[in-house]
């Protein structure tokens, strides 16, 4: 999933030059926690909540109201922006933006296009989003953990079995990570089938696989499987 398809645009921005009190109205009006910082329309810093809340207390305790907003009012968006910005192509994918802002420890980046212009920001938010969409809970059906087998049509054999009761796939997930040598740990979430019969396509599907658990989404049941298998 590229970035392109789930960044916030239009880019709400602000100019390098402005006080940092329009920053803060800016940030509460939108409800954004991160904002470009622009120079005459080029990308120049990248402005957080975090950041106006740090230059906000700022000597705070030494002065009395009326200094306060007075200082506040002289302080500008330059003064206090971070210039070392971390940006991210559109056409990358959400995955590789969430593996970047995870080693920068950011929480958000402006987004660019293959002429460096800025064209969107992808959040934490976002991305959360994009989770969501790939592993299709919004569907509230079904989630089943396994651990199968590494060989060639292992997974397809359990998605037939689920399509037999009338199950419809809405995301398969394999890993190998945490999963015991020649097998794989692989997560479904699938919805259609009746819960009159999950006990008994849970039946045929333990003859198959090593049964995790599993969770019915829409009435929020969680069943835990014994197994002989456990995590690498």
């Amino acid at each position: 999933m590229l970035i392109r398809y789930w960044m916030s645009k239009p880019v709400v921005t602000i100019e390098k030059d402005d006080a940092m009190q329009r920053a803060a109205t800016l940030m509460k009006e939108k409800r954004i926690r991160l904002l470009p910082v622009v120079d005459k329309g080029k990308l120049c810093g990248i402005l957080s909540d975090r950041d106006l809340k740090r230059a906000s207390a700022s000597d705070a305790t030494s002065l009395d109201v009326h200094e306060l907003l007075y200082l506040i009012s002289k302080i500008k968006v330059a003064d206090i922006m971070t210039r070392d910005v971390v940006t991210v192509h559109q056409d990358w994918t959400v995955e590789e933006a969430a593996d970047l802002m995870l080693a920068r420890k950011i929480s958000g980046a402006p987004v660019v296009n293959d002429q460096g212009q800025l064209c969107g920001v992808i959040t934490q938010t976002d991305l959360f989003k994009a989770t969501l969409y790939i592993t299709g809970l919004k569907k509230r059906g079904f989630h089943l953990a396994f651990v199968l087998e590494d060989t060639p049509g292992s997974i397809m054999e359990i998605v037939n079995v689920i399509r037999e009761f009338g199950g419809r796939m809405a995301s398969i997930l394999s890993t190998y990570e945490r999963a015991p040598t020649g097998y794989r740990n692989v997560y479904l979430r699938f919805y259609g089938v009746s819960r009159e019969r999950i006990d008994e396509m849970l039946k045929i599907l333990k003859n198959k696989a090593k049964l995790r658990y599993m969770v019915d989404h829409r009435e929020n049941k969680r069943i835990l499987f014994n197994n002989q298998l456990k995590e690498a």
